[in-house]
């Protein structure tokens, strides 16, 4: 009877999350951000130089 209460917690256990795959979804969304900011930086400076 024991076994099947053990059993039962268990199925019901909210599951653990991976703190290494939050942060590595964190820092790629970082990562993401950081080198479209680059690319938009970049397109406004070349866009500025062949204007100027």
């Amino acid at each position: 009877m024991e076994a099947t209460f053990d059993d039962l917690t268990r199925a019901v256990a909210q599951p653990h999350s991976d703190v290494r795959a939050n942060v590595r979804a964190i820092a790629l969304n970082l990562a993401g951000k950081l080198l479209m900011g680059i690319a938009i930086g970049l397109g406004i400076a070349i866009g500025l130089a062949i204007i100027g």
